[in-house]
């Protein structure tokens, strides 16, 4: 059986990571499972809905801090030295990894140029400070302080750390800038690659009980016989910081998490589907202007045109680079089109109480909820190439209105996706019993 650590005061003790007959929730269709063992780097995914409830991840304590601690060097490298330079004939444009955000503010459009920033440089920064300080003190026995609020932050920005999306949005620059000048990665260029990797393979390895050690409570014999197969259904929620499966106060009493100190909601997200009707709403209009207006202008020895979203693709169709052009069209119209279609099929079958397909309407959220940031590329691409092309009457790119319009739009459909609560798809469900992980 694995062990992980649990904390006890301000030192760490190892004991069994799982707590025989305790109970453990699925955050997704808040289905209650029974801890069981699992093989060494096995998972236990939930009966009713497939979702991952947790994996037996060996020295993953070890592992994570290290790689942790590789993607901290890596990504200081990525902001020091020189990304990518820009060469036409004797002259020479260099740009840092900060450098598309910068040059966004300076043409006046600062709040496309702060979304870059903090996509692409702050979060993904603030993620792997969050994860090191939590996890060199838990390596060395210690409990680090703050730990819940550092945790929380960590949970927060992941989702919001967008390297993979920039890294395919400076792919596509290099292809749109090939019949201008030649491209010359630098030393942080090799670096981001290396973060990029090493910084995936650190979430991988992660296990969130090296932090909060899976420990349900047990179920006392009523409960066990109960035909119920939810956590709400007898009186239990999960700490949404810690996973801690914590029962329901007595009446006029907080619902406190005693692990973490954290409030514990034992109703559904509050208000989630008026707010994930209402981000839907505000996306899509703004969708319009999107593709209407031009996201950049090319201008080539003081002539050129606003280029919008599909001249774009159809640009990098007709250069011959026709399977990035196809990317970005699946990015840029396919994503958003279909991630507002789908949320909104889901907001209507969960107001219809509708238990058609339960588990299908489960994947499709999940798709959904990870497809989604992948529209960023083009925010991206308008970033790298305005501050790399900027040799004054040779060639310059300027951002169109377009942009603004679009970032905002896939902002918005992001947290829609964040907003909607899964768990209401499964509450018209008949109940199952409490079965243990598979």
């Amino acid at each position: 059986m694995a062990k992980v650590p649990v904390i006890r005061r301000n030192r760490i003790d190892a004991v069994p990571g799982y707590a025989a007959d305790g109970l453990i929730a699925c955050h997704a269709c808040d289905g209650l499972h029974r801890i069981v063992a699992v093989p060494v780097r096995g998972k236990a995914l939930c009966r009713r809905c497939g979702a991952l409830l947790y994996r037996n991840m060996p020295r993953s304590l070890d592992h994570s801090a290290a790689l942790y601690l590789a993607a901290m060097i890596l990504f200081l490298l990525a902001n020091t030295f020189p990304f990518v330079a820009l060469q036409y004939g004797d002259r020479i444009e260099q740009s840092l990894l900060i450098s598309g955000g910068f040059a966004l503010q300076q043409a006046k459009m600062g709040e496309i140029g702060l979304l870059v920033l903090l996509t692409s440089v702050v979060f993904p920064f603030l993620t792997i400070c969050g994860m090191l300080y939590l996890l060199l003190p838990l390596r060395f026995g210690l409990r680090p302080p703050g730990m819940t609020p550092v945790w929380r932050m960590v949970r927060t920005l992941n989702p919001w750390s967008l390297i993979g999306v920039f890294m395919l949005g400076l792919l596509v620059s290099v292809v749109k800038l090939q019949d201008l000048a030649a491209i010359v990665p630098g030393v942080a260029f090799y670096a981001f690659i290396g973060l990029l990797v090493v910084s995936s393979a650190a979430v991988a390895s992660f296990d969130p009980a090296a932090l909060w050690p899976r420990m349900g409570p047990a179920p006392d014999g009523t409960a066990a016989a109960s035909s119920a197969d939810t956590a709400a259904a007898l009186g239990y929620a999960s700490c949404h910081t810690c996973d801690l499966l914590v029962k329901r106060p007595l009446s006029g009493a907080r619902w406190i998490c005693p692990r973490c100190g954290s409030a514990v909601h034992g109703m559904r997200a509050s208000g989630s589907i008026s707010r994930t009707w209402a981000y839907l709403a505000a996306a899509s209009m703004l969708l319009l202007p999107a593709n209407l207006y031009p996201v950049m202008t090319v201008t080539r020895f003081g002539m050129g045109e606003p280029s919008t979203i599909l001249s774009g693709v159809l640009h990098l169709i007709k250069d011959g680079a026709w399977p990035l052009g196809l990317l970005v069209f699946f990015a840029s119209f396919v994503v958003p089109i279909s991630k507002i279609t789908a949320l909104v099929f889901l907001l209507v079958s969960v107001q219809r109480r509708s238990a058609w397909r339960l588990r299908d309407r489960m994947r499709l959220y999940r798709i959904t909820e990870v497809v989604g940031a992948w529209s960023m590329v083009d925010i991206f691409l308008v970033g790298i190439l305005v501050a790399l092309v900027r040799m004054d009457g040779l060639a310059t790119i300027s951002p169109g209105i377009g942009a603004s319009f679009f970032g905002a739009s896939v902002v918005l459909t992001m947290m829609a996706a964040h907003a909607f609560d899964p768990r209401l798809i499964w509450d018209s469900a008949t109940g199952q019993g409490i079965g243990g992980a598979t």
